[in-house]
């Protein structure tokens, strides 16, 4: 069956809802739901059940780039700077140096057992050398899953900014085989450059996409989620046009966004975590449809010898030199070692050589994926045990929660107090959003001439409101009367 402007919708939907039905009941298997999706479109595929005709890498990396934008984007919402700060250079020395030395290990072994060419076996290293962050925040993120907080800051952290260095490495590698005057200095000077402008452009989009959101009034809440797309999109394309990397704005952005106070930020938090849901669903479908699960066949003995590679040496190699100068503890860093996800991103990435029309770029593509798969699989499916193993695991109460749990569940505070808005306050004329608050308070309701109001960020305090707030604890609610302009509960 062909792939069709007129049946493109309805094949589409029927996929969509029978991987989302597949991964409801997969996980009463313990099977990552992301091997459910990719299992889904090889079934619909020209040589699986459904019979799609579907052989266009150009589309598949295009719908890849899109879908990456919205799952990184969505992780650096929920992403929390105070759990984050303590474990920054973890993280960034784990998804640079920790990415090298995957990518050279992995590519000496390819070239050494499998007989690829020195050149193209570091081309298939640099491929596989980032985790996945599709595949790593959907496990973390599960409901059965619960680290020490510090381990899973660092594994969010690099899984959401290892994929520079390994585009770079790719990129690089490319042009060595296509380009062999390729120069040592000129990809270091790419790379500073790609960090250095796509980190800047990021942040500095991110505080004019809060300003935006934040001043801007719209009659529809449901257009807020919309212009947050517009920004993340705004991030990548102007990035990538400026020499930068696009992956890393958007992280950057979206972690600035997720940790300042946002108007209507709940149905932000909500929208994207649906966004991001869809768009690994249709990620992994693409690429389930883009396999041919006959090619696959006769690479599953190199496959298994490079995955069983890259999963007891090359991944603990890089985090145990990337982390025992930190102190880190040797269990922790051996758990971090299983939690090394390749998903989808290193899949994406296969489509580079393939369009590049490289040497073995078939064979390089299908054991990618088969590596890629059988990453989630196995890792993906012994995570949970492997944290009881290592010492690693939290009980479920004490479980790090996102910033959409905090916006959903925590509204039961231990103070509450009606605040009379007086003309003393300097809070009259200001919306919600610019009084500063404490993100542990909020305001539950507000009195204005005999009716209630049920407040939102762009609501402006007048004078003579009362303002029902609730808190966490007392100091959270002196920090409230300080942001009304009160020195005193007395005051008002």
């Amino acid at each position: 069956m062909k792939l069709t402007f007129e049946n493109i919708l309805l094949i589409g939907s029927i996929l969509l809802i029978l991987s989302i039905l597949a991964g409801k009941t997969s996980n009463r298997f313990g099977i990552p739901v992301l091997v459910i999706f990719v299992v889904v479109g090889m079934l619909a595929g020209s040589e699986g059940l459904g019979g799609i005709d579907f052989s266009n890498p150009g589309i598949a990396r295009f719908i890849g780039i899109v879908a990456l934008n919205f799952i990184l984007f969505s992780g650096g919402l929920e992403t929390r700077l105070e759990v984050v700060k303590p474990v920054i250079w973890h993280g960034m020395v784990l998804s640079t140096f920790g990415v090298l030395i995957t990518a050279v290990s992995v590519g000496v072994f390819v070239w050494a057992v499998a007989g690829f060419p020195f050149s193209e076996g570091l081309l298939l290293g640099a491929i596989v050398s980032s985790t996945d962050a599709a595949a790593v925040f959907s496990t973390l993120r599960s409901k059965s899953t619960g680290l020490k907080r510090n381990i899973r800051a660092t594994l969010e952290l690099e899984s959401g900014s290892n994929d520079p260095m390994a585009y770079l490495l790719m990129i690089t590698m490319m042009g060595w085989i296509t380009n062999p005057g390729h120069s040592i200095m000129g990809t270091i000077a790419l790379f500073v450059g790609q960090v250095i402008i796509g980190g800047a452009l990021g942040l500095i989009t991110g505080k004019l996409g809060k300003e935006l959101i934040n001043r801007i009034s719209l009659d529809f809440y449901g257009l807020y989620p919309v212009i947050v797309i517009a920004l993340m999109f705004f991030a990548f394309g102007i990035s990538e046009l400026a020499g930068g990397n696009g992956f890393l704005a958007i992280y950057i952005c979206a972690v600035y966004l997720g940790n300042h106070h946002l108007i209507h930020k709940k149905t932000i938090l909500q929208s994207f975590d649906g966004l991001a849901w869809l768009m690994q669903i249709v990620l992994f479908l693409t690429l389930g449809l883009l396999v041919y699960p006959s090619q696959i066949v006769p690479i599953i003995g190199t496959g298994l010898l490079v995955s069983a590679f890259l999963m007891f040496f090359a991944r603990p190699l890089s985090v145990f030199a990337s982390l025992a100068p930190f102190g880190i503890k040797a269990r922790s860093m051996a758990f971090m070692s299983w939690v090394g996800l390749r998903g989808a991103v290193p899949i994406v990435f296969a489509t580079y050589p393939l369009l590049a029309g490289v040497e073995n770029s078939q064979m390089i593509f299908n054991l990618v994926f088969f590596i890629s798969l059988s990453s989630v699989l196995l890792q993906g499916t012994t995570l949970k045990t492997a944290a009881k193993w290592f010492h690693v695991a939290v009980p479920a109460k004490a479980k790090q929660r996102t910033p959409l749990d905090y916006e959903l569940y925590d509204t039961v505070k231990s103070q509450m107090r009606e605040i009379h808005i007086g003309e003393k306050s300097t809070a009259v004329g200001k919306k919600v959003i610019d009084l500063d608050f404490p993100k542990s308070a909020l305001i539950a309701l507000i009195r204005r001439n005999g009716s209630y109001v049920t407040p939102n960020g762009s609501t402006v305090i007048g004078q003579n409101d009362i303002l029902l707030v609730v808190a966490d604890n007392p100091e959270s609610l002196s920090q409230v009367y300080r942001s009304l302009g009160y020195s005193s509960p007395e005051e008002h």
